[in-house]
């Protein structure tokens, strides 16, 4: 499987990125890492920043390969998508996948579902 049969598939487009625009998801991914940290910050917040930083940065390494990803199943095709722009591993790329996962529950259903070591592990990977 490759980038190229997701396309064909229609899981992704094509996308000709600018160094503005990495420079800019880069941006929004500083200032997201920056804001997770903010003192008295719940768990549940700082898990959810911290993750949209991470998500900016695999965003930024999608386009950078020539492509974004379309709307159904957004997320989870970005995080995915990583084995195959800056090669990371299965291991990882699951984790943040479980992390999605815990994103979607703590964001639309329930709150208090985060623990502060899930906050560190999420802020971890954004910066990693």
């Amino acid at each position: 499987m490759s980038l190229r049969d997701w396309l064909k598939f229609g899981w992704l487009k094509e996308h000709k990125t600018s160094r503005r625009e990495i420079a800019d998801l880069f941006a929004v991914a500083d200032r997201d890492l920056k804001a997770c940290r903010t003192p008295d910050l719940v768990p549940d917040w700082q898990f959810n920043i911290a993750y949209n930083a991470a998500l900016q940065v695999a965003s930024a390494a999608l386009a950078a390969a020539g492509y974004e990803a379309e709307r159904a199943n957004h997320h989870y095709r970005v995080i995915h998508s990583l084995e195959f722009t800056i090669g990371v591993e299965a291991s990882v790329i699951r984790k943040f996948d479980v992390f999605r996962k815990k994103r979607n529950i703590t964001d639309y259903e329930r709150a208090d579902t985060v623990s502060e070591m899930e906050a560190e592990d999420i802020r971890h990977l954004a910066e990693t």
